[in-house]
């Protein structure tokens, strides 16, 4: 499996957001996207990371930042997650896994100490499709705070 990095390209894809609209990587050929990968909608952490995204998406958008996350729930989770949490962004509903594995986002996971595979929680930030910076140890609490530091 190639780990993705900073300097690569960013692999393209496409897929269903919680509204059923196609989305892919050209939508955000002029903007820096900030793509994140998430377990699952309306877990504790899941649910942390995205509002502090949502908290601060007007001081994203002033820096012409757009905001996807994806994650493998389908479409209706997604619109619920978006409506109960005031989500002013998309969700790409990746139920096929195809997005999650290009990006290296599925591996082997521990909780509680069991072993399974599982989503990865990941954020790339991408700009004229080239990865210029990959978290894989995202704050949840402060993801936005941890990609401005780590981006000035």
């Amino acid at each position: 499996m190639n780990i993705l990095k900073e300097g690569d390209s960013a692999p393209n894809f496409k897929g269903l957001d919680q509204n059923g609209n196609n989305v892919e990587l050209s939508d955000f050929s002029n903007k820096k996207l900030i793509l994140y990968f998430y377990p699952k909608d309306d877990t504790p952490g899941c649910t942390k990371e995205s509002c502090n995204l949502r908290d601060n998406f007007s001081q994203l958008k002033s820096k012409d930042f757009e905001v996807l996350g994806v994650s493998a729930d389908n479409s209706a989770k997604h619109l619920k997650f978006i409506e109960k949490y005031n989500l002013p962004f998309s969700l790409l509903a990746d139920t096929e896994k195809t997005v999650i594995n290009k990006y290296n986002c599925w591996g082997l996971k521990k909780f509680m100490g069991k072993e399974y595979d599982g989503i990865l929680r990941k954020t790339f930030v991408i700009e004229n499709n080239k990865i210029i910076k990959v978290f894989d140890k995202v704050k949840t609490a402060g993801h936005y705070e941890q990609i401005m530091e780590a981006l000035n």
